[in-house]
């Protein structure tokens, strides 16, 4: 999201306590459920296809004021949205608000100010009001005409959700949402004592647009309203819902908590057929955000014939680490478990739960994989442990990666190891390490001073420093299974094919940079040590594959003369095109190349401008394309992509045809590789590929700034370099290798300056 927002993100909130008659039903089965739930990951494996909803109907999916993670709440952008972008039969949700001449129209929020612009067109009717005993000021609909609210747009409510499709549509009345032609419309009122307090009667609007327009499920939290309206429903199919808020809050016209009010279900069905609670009730999380075993409320109200709906879904949310970033592992632990299943969910990202719903839930380990894309981890499970840590490959493995990868450094003492950065600084805690003061300012590498892996020796590694998990969103605090940001164990580069060489993979991939570097200035022989480790291994009589990636034409060449091993060539910076002769010199070396995101899809200001159209340049060559970095975080991905990692990998793979990802976390890539929607005749509407270029074409112009200067073309001579120099004869120094030319900076020159000063003075005294 834009820093500019200047708001925090939206935060689950936890819930408070259930009260005491309440946790005490927790049965010991749930918890034993929720063992075995963590055993499979979340998975949605489960023996038989019924759903385990109250009917046994697929879960119901309903659009909180439309597409609302992307578009103003209840716009006509947001509803028209969903048709496009989700299963047909998603239910449309419209919080109703009256006027102050009792029409209702759609609005997020009691207060206008949240949500629309009506402080421009009247900017001194702010008033003040009780509400629900709450003292509350703003911009009040119950203070205008719908004639006086004409002029006025909506408003994206929460700040940091996309403002570029701001002022687009005025406010909409309810039977407005005919014209969206609904497979269903939700309508939620609250605040109805708030409304007679200012003579207007909500129950006399809701009986009067039902005459008018079908609607499916009304709710509110308001158990006096729904109660005093039921008998008027009875014999219609319009299901009443009654709707849960915080535990710790009163329900208005009983002054009871809402976590009392849980406790009596039974009383509950007399005027109501489901209720829709927030998705804490059942799924609680940890102070520090990790799920906490299942609650029984989901068997309670089936058991006393309620539907239950949860709320509060939306995929820009801090949701519980658990889930690793991934909205629709989310989704699937409440629809498709293997223990239970909610009637149906209300979320700001309804593309989402129809994935869920219609895609990915009833798989299991044995369902078909699809192929591609081919699933290449990102210093293993980069997402959920430290990287190159045993751990993250141990994860990336059991995730159903494809290719497992080893991006070699080297120590010391010339042992190859694993690490994603050749600076310590960024990747393990060697600032609190006895090595904190051993900066070095090589330019070659870095512009800035830091300690490199070549400054200490593998056991001064191994036995002195921890790794640190990779957090490239924490600013915005989207941080990484903190539980474990310093688990697991480095590896070597010997460690790691041993590790690889026993299990289901499809192959392993070393990627190495520096060697220039490390041939002249360490006095080593990357290519030749990396050929020898795999000799070593046993990889000269495997079936897995073997991949060499760098960003180095030089290394490439190299291999290629001494091995038989796939050659990728990374292309580490973003380009638009390719010259056709840069594209045949890439093919007399390697047989795939790397490509940013970027290149594939240039964005602007996070939105999607087109697409460059390189795939097919390098496909026509009989090159392979594999496409970096895939993350899980929102805050990584283009507003193209709905904040569905999902939705990013499907565009890259259908719409683009690459031919693998790199990945941080493999397992949302492999679950994507099963999906039942690919073997459909006609693929749904959420799993076609996004368009790059659409939402930008839906905004007013003047909203996106200017285009930034054109992306470089791939020439020849971006490809072209010299042969790898060969390592000196040079014996290593004491220093593992490390060229005398290689200096310490800062203070360190100094110091060595004065060493080297008191040297001198003492050799020419002796003489």
């Amino acid at each position: 999201m834009p820093a500019a927002c200047g708001c925090e993100l939206q935060l689950v909130r936890k819930m408070g306590s259930r009260s005491s008659s309440a946790a005490g039903r927790r049965a010991t089965s749930s918890l034993v459920g929720f063992l075995i739930l963590q055993w499979l990951g979340l998975a949605c494996a489960q023996k038989s296809s019924a759903w385990l909803t109250l009917s046994g109907n697929a879960p119901a999916i309903i659009a909180k004021g439309g597409f609302s993670g992307l578009f103003p709440d209840s716009s006509i952008n947001a509803y028209s949205f969903v048709n496009a972008s989700s299963s047909k039969d998603t239910i449309l949700w419209c919080d109703v608000r009256l006027t102050k001449d009792g029409v209702g129209i759609c609005l997020p929020d009691l207060k206008l100010d949240n949500c629309t612009d009506i402080t421009y067109y009247y900017p001194n009717r702010r008033r003040t009001y009780w509400v629900n005993g709450v003292k509350t000021v703003g911009w009040f609909s119950v203070d205008y005409n719908f004639t006086d609210l004409a002029q006025v747009s909506l408003t994206q409510a929460i700040y940091s959700r996309t403002p570029n499709f701001d002022f687009q549509g005025s406010i909409l009345i309810v039977p407005d949402l005919r014209r969206i032609k609904p497979f269903g419309i939700w309508l939620n009122i609250q605040h109805d004592i708030f409304y007679r307090q200012h003579n207007l009667s909500m129950r006399s609007y809701v009986l009067s647009v039902t005459k008018q327009v079908v609607v499916n499920y009304l709710s509110s939290p308001e158990l006096l309203f729904l109660s005093g309206i039921e008998h008027r429903f009875r014999n219609t199919t319009t299901k009443l819902i009654f709707r849960f808020l915080a535990e710790g809050i009163r329900e208005p016209s009983t002054n009871l908590t809402y976590a009392s009010l849980l406790t009596n279900l039974t009383y509950i069905k007399t005027f109501a057929s489901g209720i829709l609670v927030p998705k804490s009730y059942i799924w609680p999380v940890t102070d520090d955000n990790y799920l906490s075993p299942y609650t029984p409320i989901v068997a309670d109200a089936h058991s006393a014939g309620l539907e239950i709906y949860a709320s509060d879904f939306a995929n820009d949310n801090l949701f519980s680490y658990n889930y690793s970033y991934d909205p629709l592992a989310e989704y699937l632990s409440f629809i498709d478990n293997g223990f239970f299943s909610v009637d149906g969910v209300v979320s700001d990202y309804p593309i989402t739960p129809s994935e869920a719903v219609g895609c990915f839930s009833h798989l299991n380990t044995n369902s078909q994989d699809h192929g591609k894309p081919l699933i290449i981890s990102h210093n293993g499970a980069s997402g959920e442990y430290a990287d190159c840590t045993d751990m993250a490959y141990q994860k990336a493995v059991d995730d159903g990666a494809d290719v497992i990868d080893c991006s070699v450094q080297l120590t010391k003492d010339e042992v190859l190891v694993c690490m994603s950065n050749v600076d310590l600084l960024t990747i393990t805690t060697v600032t609190s390490s006895p090595y904190s003061s051993q900066h070095s300012l090589i330019p070659e590498i870095k512009s800035s001073a830091g300690i490199f892996t070549f400054n200490l020796t593998w056991d001064e590694i191994k036995n002195n420093l921890k790794p640190l998990i990779s957090q490239p969103e924490s600013v915005y605090r989207l941080k990484r299974n903190p539980r474990y940001r310093n688990s697991g164990m480095f590896m070597r580069l010997s460690d790691f094919l041993e590790f690889a060489l026993d299990k289901n993979l499809f192959g392993v991939l070393i990627s190495i940079e520096h060697a220039k570097f490390m041939a002249e200035r360490l006095r080593f022989d990357v290519v030749e040590s990396v050929i020898s480790a795999l000799n070593y291994a046993g990889y000269d009589n495997t079936s897995l594959q073997v991949m060499i990636q760098s960003p180095n034409s030089s290394v490439l060449e190299m291999f290629k003369q001494l091995t038989q091993y796939k050659l990728v060539y990374k292309i580490d910076y973003t380009i638009r095109d390719a010259d056709p002769s840069s594209v045949s010199d890439i093919k007399t070396f390697a047989h795939a190349v790397a490509l940013s995101q970027d290149s594939i899809y240039p964005e602007l200001n996070l939105y999607i401008t087109g697409e460059t159209g390189l795939i097919p340049k390098f496909h026509a060559a009989g090159l392979d394309v594999y496409v970096y970095l895939f993350q899980n975080e929102f805050l990584s991905q283009p507003w193209d992509f709905l904040s569905d990692a999902t939705v990013m990998i499907n565009t890259y793979s259908v719409g683009a045809g690459v031919d693998g990802i790199i990945t941080d976390f493999p397992g949302t890539g492999r679950r994507y590789k099963r999906n039942t929607c690919r073997n459909l005749s006609e693929t749904p509407n959420y799993m076609l590929p996004i368009q790059g270029g659409l939402l930008v074409s839906l905004m007013y112009p003047g909203v996106m700034p200017p285009a930034m200067a054109p992306m470089p073309v791939l020439s020849n001579s971006n490809v072209t370099e010299p042969p790898l120099p060969t390592p000196t004869t040079v014996a290593p120094s004491q220093h593992g290798g490390m060229a005398p030319s290689l200096q310490p900076s800062g203070c360190q020159c100094v110091a060595l300056a004065y060493i080297q000063l008191v040297f001198i003075c003492g050799f020419y005294l002796l003489l």
